[in-house]
């Protein structure tokens, strides 16, 4: 990869729209971040303290209630990975394009 021109690098970090860009990205990031952690930890502990109720069985099969739940938790990291990408193809991109023109690179 080439590298960019100091000059190039230092106008693009002093643009406000690249401030923004660093705020909102690190704000979503570390909030669906905190999200996903909460729920793990969650279910982690739950593991550790209940093991019975997670154990319990569906009904009268033998699938425990836990199985469903970790695979929603799985389900969960790809919604929020779809929320992050959708978020950075709608808002990231138009702020990056909109930098790049704006200093001419």
């Amino acid at each position: 990869m080439d590298r960019l021109p100091d000059e190039t690098v230092a106008a693009v970090q002093a643009h406000p729209a690249y401030r923004e860009l660093i705020r909102t990205r690190g704000r979503l990031g570390w909030l669906l971040s905190a999200f996903m952690t909460i729920v793990f930890l969650g279910f982690t502990l739950a593991i550790a303290f209940d093991k019975a109720a997670l154990a319990a069985p569906i009904g009268a099969g033998v699938t425990s209630i836990g199985i469903p739940i970790g695979f929603a938790i799985i389900l969960l990291a790809i919604l929020i990975t779809a929320i992050y990408v959708r978020n950075a193809n709608r808002s990231y991109d138009a702020l990056i394009a909109r930098i790049r023109k704006e200093i001419g690179a």
